[in-house]
């Protein structure tokens, strides 16, 4: 068995000795991806689309919670419509890829392949909406979308992902402004609730927000490596892309007023996330409620009386409570087993035998600490459930555990330089809101502002940088 376990984890390679390469061994040996003959663009294989269906039906339930309705815009927009806005066009057409030939004639319009969908939910408004009885307007759309990147890595940074973009109009600044913070407050629920993943939150600076956003705020996490990622974002817009598109209303008073609008997105970036914040050496460490298999049953010497009969009775009876759970009764040895479904981050295995049933028992193996609990077979209807809410808690704490070991004050340029250089994770130091500041920080140290969290701390009296009066305190790092 030991040999078996090392032929798997042989593969991978240590996330000490090059991370980088450890991601990109689980990626390929969890099934989670695979790479095509187009750079950039992967396969989602089932078990890493599984993952992120969960992770989608956790956000829908909270989108329609919150009233908000799915829609599907189309995947190209026509260029003129594109360039209606000029800072929006600005941000984002380095990375757009253009149709010009539909079948074997050269079109007369070029055709943008949607990098986001702001400018088509607004021209969809401009025509829907009238009177202040329309708004507000509350849609999100699943979809995938196109950047030419020139770097990709998987999941993380790809030429196309997948992800949600929620899109609303508002009559009032107070609305919208409401609406951008209630999302963003659903995205860290879905980090501490369903992803066992701590976020800082706050608002991005002037230099890091989404292009023709009046203002961007994010949720930012911290991966094993010590680096950063932007993991979600909420954008108010003012009434900018209204006044461009003649997104107008007649209010309450008989006046014709610009809409209050916001867009706010989330992608399968989130399975890196994961996969940097909880794997380990031997692969895949899934919270058990976003794994798309909770629990792997092996029976052990299944051709013996009682075992695969029992095996199954225990997987109906957890599938009768909706635990997700898996019976393997393949030819493969038990040991190779073990090392796969470990691989895959399955957060609970099940080990069955004769002997076990002698005794009216079954072993259960923890994947984040290969803990093992001899359990009686007819309590593990309550037993499972209780270890998943404790599993979680636990891998969430180990995650914050990180954030709060790596993330260090500090109050002089040198000594910034110097924590950035030599250590992982976060620096918070005061900052002028110049962005020269930022820009020089980025050239001396390929650090970024990551957000102005929401919970400030005073850490001195000017910016480091410049020694000009300090106005916030900012987390950087250096990040994905």
């Amino acid at each position: 068995m030991n040999n078996q376990k090392e032929k798997l984890v042989k593969s991978i390679t240590s996330r000490d000795e090059d991370f980088a390469q450890w991601y990109t061994d689980v990626c390929r040996k969890a099934e989670l991806m695979d790479y095509t003959d187009a750079k950039g663009f992967i396969i989602y294989r089932p078990y890493g689309y599984a993952i992120w269906e969960n992770i989608q039906a956790h956000l829908d339930r909270e989108f329609k919670r919150t009233g908000h309705e799915n829609v599907y815009m189309p995947l190209v927009i026509p260029e003129s419509l594109f360039m209606k806005e000029a800072e929006h066009v600005a941000g984002f057409a380095p990375e757009t890829a253009i149709i010009t030939i539909g079948g074997k004639e050269v079109l007369q319009e070029r055709l943008i392949i949607r990098p986001t969908s702001e400018v088509l939910f607004c021209d969809h408004y401009s025509k829907i909406v009238s009177s202040y009885r329309d708004l507000p307007k509350k849609y999100n759309q699943w979809c995938s979308v196109v950047r030419w990147e020139k770097t990709t890595r998987p999941f993380l940074r790809g030429s196309e992902f997948l992800w949600q973009e929620g899109h609303t109009i508002h009559a009032t600044e107070q609305e919208a402004k409401d609406e951008v913070l209630g999302m963003l407050d659903i995205y860290n629920h879905c980090g501490s609730d369903l992803l066992a993943i701590p976020f800082i939150m706050g608002k991005k600076t002037d230099k890091e927000k989404f292009a023709g956003a009046v203002d961007t705020y994010s949720i930012e996490a911290l991966m094993h490596d010590g680096k950063a990622l932007q993991s979600g974002t909420t954008h108010y817009f003012g009434t900018g892309f209204a006044k461009h598109f003649n997104i107008t209303f007649q209010d309450k008073d008989g006046v014709l007023k610009p809409v209050y609008q916001t867009s706010w997105g989330l992608s399968t970036r989130l399975i890196g996330a994961i996969i940097m914040v909880h794997g380990d050496d031997s692969g895949l460490v899934l919270p058990p409620f976003v794994a798309p298999t909770q629990v792997v049953i092996i029976p052990i010497q299944s051709q013996k009386e009682g075992v695969l009969t029992t095996s199954e009775l225990i997987k109906s009876e957890l599938e009768k409570i909706n635990v997700r759970v898996k019976l393997d009764n393949s030819d493969k040895t038990p040991g190779w087993k073990f090392s796969e479904y470990e691989m895959k981050g399955v957060p609970l295995r099940i080990e069955i035998g004769p002997r076990d049933l002698e005794q009216g028992e079954c072993v259960v193996v923890k994947r984040i600490n290969n803990e093992k609990i001899r359990v009686k077979i007819n309590e593990l209807h309550n037993l499972v459930p209780a270890l998943f809410t404790s599993i979680h808690q636990e891998m969430y704490e180990k995650a914050l555990q990180n954030v709060t070991e790596n993330t260090r004050p500090a109050t002089t340029y040198e000594e910034f330089k110097n924590l950035i250089s030599t250590k992982p994770g976060y620096v918070k130091m005061m900052w002028c809101g110049n962005q020269d500041c930022e820009i020089k920080i980025k050239e001396d140290t390929t650090a970024t502002s990551r957000c102005i969290p929401f919970e400030q701390e005073h850490l001195s009296d000017h910016c480091p940088v410049c020694g000009r009066k300090a106005e916030k305190m900012v987390y950087f790092a250096k990040a994905y």
